[in-house]
Order: structure tokens, then sequence, then C-alpha cells
């Protein structure tokens, strides 16, 4: 928005002193709920998620709460928003009352996604050699950021997810993923053999992460068109499912079970990457 005079950042909040005011309704206790489902609707934390959040044609800010101290280092952010969208200023207090626990960051926003694209948009949209990351039944918030984080780090084109998985854009997911949630495109639905018959029809390569697979990560020569499956801990991928595809493991000690998905994710991706040169 174009700065009129020195003072456009204060016409262009408004200060509350009311931790029961209604328009913080969305904010209010953000440990314990989340908008998660209400019409796609989210919470995003932090400078870094709301700069990723703008940055994002595939999403908008419907509202920000920012603490008082933080809202000089915010100028920028507050000027790319629509002049409709409200931005509310808060003192510490109201904050943490607002939060249900002392809020650091003193940024919040309400994001909504608009027009979510399916598992079969995303993969017909994919250019000729893609990296495809397909998640069955991850259900830990902090697993699934990071997950995220890693497929932003590794340039993977999008994350696939059946309906068992847990959402990506619950508050604390996001937050693990420093926002990568809402940078790589993804789809969550239907079940895990319904998104492998979409990718074997768009004649991708599967490959099975598992601590029991038949090849090594570092033996495997991935195609052009690559899709990496993961699954929960514990349970892993269904048997059925792993009988008929190619599956690989991560050499590592025999002495000890099996890596966290999170990190079982960012060594595959590392490795299916243009970035490992194979």
């Amino acid at each position: 928005m174009p700065r009129q005079d020195e003072g456009w950042l204060e016409h262009r909040i408004t200060r509350i002193d009311d931790a029961e005011d209604a328009r913080l309704s969305p904010y209010r206790n953000v440990r314990e709920r989340d908008l998660v489902g209400r019409e796609g609707r989210f919470i995003a934390e932090g400078k870094v998620v709301l700069n990723v959040l703008l940055a994002n044609a595939a999403f908008a800010v419907e509202s920000l709460l920012v603490l008082e101290n933080r809202l000089a280092g915010l100028a920028a952010q507050i000027a790319l928003c629509p002049l409709d969208v409200p931005v509310y200023c808060v003192s510490r207090a109201i904050m943490d009352a607002i939060a249900g626990f002392p809020m650091h960051r003193g940024i919040l926003a309400v994001g909504r996604r608009s027009a979510p694209r399916s598992a079969g948009q995303l993969i017909g949209a994919l250019p000729s050699a893609s990296l495809v990351v397909v998640l069955c039944g991850i259900s830990n918030h902090d697993n699934m950021g990071s997950i995220f984080r890693n497929a932003a780090a590794f340039e993977a084109d999008c994350i696939l997810m059946d309906e068992t998985s847990c959402d990506p854009l619950y508050r604390k997911a996001i937050r693990v993923s420093v926002g990568a949630a809402l940078k790589v495109p993804f789809a969550r639905e239907g079940s895990i053999d319904d998104l492998v018959s979409i990718l074997q029809q768009a004649k991708f390569d599967i490959y099975a992460l598992s601590p029991s697979g038949m090849e090594s990560l570092y033996t495997a020569q991935p195609g052009s068109r690559t899709a990496l499956l993961l699954g929960t801990e514990g349970e892993g991928l269904p048997k059925a499912l792993m009988q008929t595809l190619k599956t690989v493991r991560i050499p590592m000690s025999e002495a000890f079970d099996s890596l966290n998905v999170a990190t079982a994710s960012g060594i595959a991706l590392s490795r299916f990457s243009r970035f490992s040169g194979i």
C-alpha cells in the first residue's frame, strides 16, 4: 500500500485492550484448539511463516494479531496485506491471555487456503522430471512439519498424503515446517492405494522406504519421475502394498531398529533430489 505519511502504520492498525474482544476469538487458546477444518482456515505463527504466507497466492491472510513491540519490525509485511485485512495490536499481557501461553514470537495470522488442488491435478501439472513425496498414515504433527521442511529443502515438487495422515495446516505442523507447509504444494485425500494408482498411471517410479527394503537407497537408480513413499513409525507401510513396489532401505547399524520418519525422509530426499548428481 502507498505510504502517504509517517503515521500510515498507526492508521492501519486497530489497538485492542480487552482479551475477551470478539474480534480476537480466532486466536483464543491456539495451543488447545486449531482452525483446521473450518473452511480451510489455519493459524500461522512468526515473521518467517508470515512471509511465506504472503508470498503464496494459494493462501490469503484474513487478519493479523501483533504484539505492540513487534509492530515496527512488521511494517513491510503489513504493507503487503490488502486494506480490508484487519491488523490487531495488543500488549504482552493481552497476547498471552488470548493464546493461552507466553507467545514469544508475538505475531499470529489467520490464513485461508483457497481452491486446493486434488492429487490428480497436482500430478497432471508436473514437469517430465519430478520428485513427489507420498505419505501414508503420518499422524505426528512434528514429523509432518519436518517432512515438509525437508521436501522444501530438496525441492520436491509436491507432497501427496492419504486421508489417515494428519493435516499439514495444523498450527504446530506449520511452525515446525518453518512455513514449508505453505510453500510445497500438497493434496490430502483418499487411500494410499488410490495415490499409488494415480502415480503409476502417470509413469512414476515409486520407491517405498522401509528398514526391510530389498535394495540400498544408495544403489537405487530412480528415473526422471520419482515418488518416495513413507509410512508411519511403528506399523510402517502396508505389507501388501510393499510387495507390489520397489523397496529401499537406508543402510545403518544392525544394533538399532530404525530412524525417525522425518530424519529418514531427509536422507532419502537428499539421495533422490537433483542435488545428489545421480
